[in-house]
């Protein structure tokens, strides 16, 4: 069960804030295609073992998110029709000042007026609640051997919580119990252990949510569990202690006074904005849409990036002798259109990332043979939608591993539950 956990962590803690996009919903004749992909998949996969270690799983997780995130953009280019042009008649949001809030258009109208404006001042951003311990001496052991609970009470739920101490346990061990138990819990809270100047360690516990209604106290509270022994050990540990309340955010919405339980909220379904810092004294952030040069520029700077962050992947993950093909793979769309891509200020670079000039950019899809510049967006598009698409229905296929046995090469081979599980369920063979 442990090496599931850890996988499942590493997948909470990487991207389990990622916000959702309007692109994760499917139609059933797009669900069903994906499902026929993964069986074609696994009919023609050979049996295999994977060994068990936590960078395989991270690699395996992190090639399926960023294709993910590869359909998405993908997706979000394509206009009726499948045709890059028509996705560029989309408004892109803009903020003056993004050190303080930065904007991002979710309306569905494209044709929206363009002088369309607001202002907004950042007066306080929206907090979380934060409990911490006390500060201990991590190689002392100050809680006795022994079972011991406490209780946590949000808004909505009540869980209790036991651990055990063994006579061999530090303050640091006990500390590390509770961080996992806290963790593995999914109650929305993050459990850390943080170190002061002396080296003593605390529990430092913080809620995912932001905010408070006006009839709450707190987002969540800790009590230890009613006997005597408990009663002692969540006061050497202090993690009741309350650091820091949750608050709402403040600002000023065209010169009138709003608040928010969170930093991200959206104005009139249109426009979503990300509180980052209070703004300037006086100074608030004028919000609006970008000309569309610059925003055809950044529509295909986000492709860009999404293509870059997955030939990142295949060059920190140089261990896998499997992850050169990940590059070849990812780096071979490029390749395909190099000297178009080249003639509007796209250009491949040696590592296989590619690097855009955006004033040649800008200038080339305004240029009368802007048509055959979008073509060839469209083919680049469509091309590593592919790629990615492969990627995320057998991530494990980039990944080490040894083949157990491989399948009847005349075909007629059956559906292996095994193969689909080794990515869903991280099943990790441990001594392979």
């Amino acid at each position: 069960m442990a090496i599931i956990d850890s996988a499942y962590q590493y997948y909470l803690s990487t991207y389990g804030n990622c916000t959702v996009s309007r692109y994760d919903s499917h139609k059933k004749s797009e669900l069903r295609a994906v499902y026929n992909n993964i069986v074609k998949t696994n009919k023609d996969s050979p049996l295999y073992k994977i060994k068990n270690t936590s960078e395989a799983q991270k690699f395996a997780i992190d090639i399926k998110e960023r294709a993910h995130s590869i359909q998405n953009v993908a997706a979000s280019l394509t206009g009726d029709g499948g045709d890059i042009e028509q996705a560029f008649n989309q408004r892109v949001a803009q903020s003056s000042d993004e050190d303080s809030v930065m904007a991002e258009y979710i309306g569905q109208d494209n044709y929206a007026d363009k002088s369309l404006k607001f202002h907004i001042e950042v007066r306080q951003l929206a907090s979380s609640q934060v409990n911490l311990g006390h500060f201990m001496k991590p190689d002392r052991s100050d809680i006795a051997p022994g079972t011991y609970g406490f209780d946590l009470t949000t808004a909505f739920n009540s869980y209790e919580f036991q651990y055990n101490v063994g006579g061999s346990d530090t303050n640091r061990n006990v500390q590390e119990k509770i961080m996992r138990l806290i963790n593995s819990a999914t109650v929305g809270l993050q459990a850390d252990i943080v170190e002061n100047k002396d080296g003593y360690t605390a529990l430092r516990i913080e809620s995912r949510q932001t905010g408070l209604d006006e009839d709450e106290r707190c987002i969540f509270e800790i009590m230890p569990s009613p006997n005597t022994n408990s009663m002692r050990a969540i006061d050497k540990l202090g993690i009741d202690h309350m650091e820091r309340n949750a608050s709402n955010s403040s600002f000023l919405l065209n010169g009138n006074e709003h608040s928010s339980f969170s930093n991200t909220f959206t104005i009139n379904n249109d426009f979503e904005l990300t509180l980052k810092k209070p703004s300037p004294a006086g100074k608030a952030a004028q919000i609006g849409f970008k000309a569309d040069g610059d925003a055809i520029a950044d529509n295909i700077q986000l492709l860009v990036n999404v293509y870059n962050n997955f030939i990142q992947l295949g060059q920190n993950h140089t261990e896998f002798r499997q992850s050169n093909r990940l590059l070849n793979d990812i780096s071979g769309v490029a390749k395909q259109y190099t000297d178009s891509l080249s003639s509007m200020g796209i250009d491949l670079q040696e590592d296989g990332s590619l690097a855009i000039d955006r004033g040649e950019l800008t200038q080339s899809v305004s240029a009368p043979d802007a048509r055959t510049h979008f073509i060839t967006l469209n083919n680049f598009r469509d091309s590593l939608s592919d790629k990615a698409t492969h990627a995320s229905i057998d991530p494990m296929n980039y990944v080490n591993k040894i083949v157990v046995a491989y399948k009847n090469p005349a075909g007629n081979n059956f559906v292996t539950p095994y193969i689909t599980s080794i990515y869903s369920g991280m099943m990790m063979d441990r001594y392979c």
